[in-house]
């Protein structure tokens, strides 16, 4: 019977499909931390700054964490495929901003801060969901327990603070703006994330040599969930609400080590 926790022990006891899941997230966080890193040298609210600095940290932690637990096993990153690299995917649709903007020595405009907060608000929803789910599998594993449990922590950290920031800027009259830029980021991520889990599958079914069926079984049930999220299900990515943790980025992020 197929499970998300019958999938996922599967790759990790594989020395070469847990080496490529662990290199496509490693690279998605490391990406996550130039580019918050950019931001927040951009950013003019000296205010919102120090958060977007602290959301950066935490990416580039979260890609040292998934090498680490590649060099544990004695294994190194491998090349990501074209195809599984969601945010350069996401990128090319025009969705948040460029990274040819970012390498630019030019403040950011409230609109690029309104881009910004946007596509992290949808992305960090996929991602706090992912998190979650890696948690109730892994939560009590002894080799990875301890570091999902952290990624997730920061990812609804991350989250709550895309909440907030995006409030306060929606009281001060840009509401209509911000919610355009969610629907606008929420349709293409919806799309990307089925495109990025069928290629990740097709990917991890020839490590692991899986039947056609079960292939087969799989990719229907990323195209069920891409149904329910085009149906409506992709509308929770641009509501918003107050979170319980407010000011979840404040000050210097927790001195935290992953051996």
């Amino acid at each position: 019977m197929l499970s998300a926790r019958s999938l996922f022990m599967e790759i990790h006891d594989d020395d070469q499909a847990f080496r490529l899941f662990c290199s496509i997230a490693a690279k998605g966080e490391d990406q996550g931390g130039w580019e918050n890193g950019r931001i927040a040298k951009l950013v003019p609210d000296q205010v919102l700054a120090p958060k977007v600095a602290r959301h950066g940290a935490d990416e580039d932690k979260h890609g040292r964490i998934f090498k680490a637990l590649l060099h544990k096993r004695e294994l190194e990153t491998v090349e990501v495929p074209d195809d599984t690299d969601y945010t350069m995917i996401l990128e090319r649709q025009g969705i948040g901003l460029a990274h040819s903007r970012l390498r630019r020595d030019e403040m950011l405009s409230e609109q690029d801060v309104i881009t910004y907060l946007a596509h992290s608000r949808v992305t960090e929803q996929r991602a706090s969901e992912q998190m979650l789910l890696l948690k109730k599998v892994f939560g009590d594993h002894p080799e990875i327990g301890r570091a999902v449990r952290m990624i997730s922590n920061d990812e609804d950290n991350h989250l709550a603070f895309c909440h907030e920031e995006l409030l306060r800027l929606a009281a001060e009259g840009h509401g209509r703006t911000i919610l355009d830029t969610l629907n606008e980021t929420a349709r293409a991520e919806i799309r990307t994330y089925r495109d990025v889990s069928l290629a990740v599958m097709q990917h991890m079914g020839e490590l692991l040599r899986w039947p056609k069926a079960k292939s087969a079984a799989l990719a229907a049930g990323i195209h069920g969930v891409h149904a329910y999220e085009r149906l409506g299900g992709w509308r929770r990515m641009t509501r918003l609400s107050m979170p319980e943790r407010l000011n979840a980025l404040g000050g210097p992020a927790p001195h935290e080590t992953f051996a």
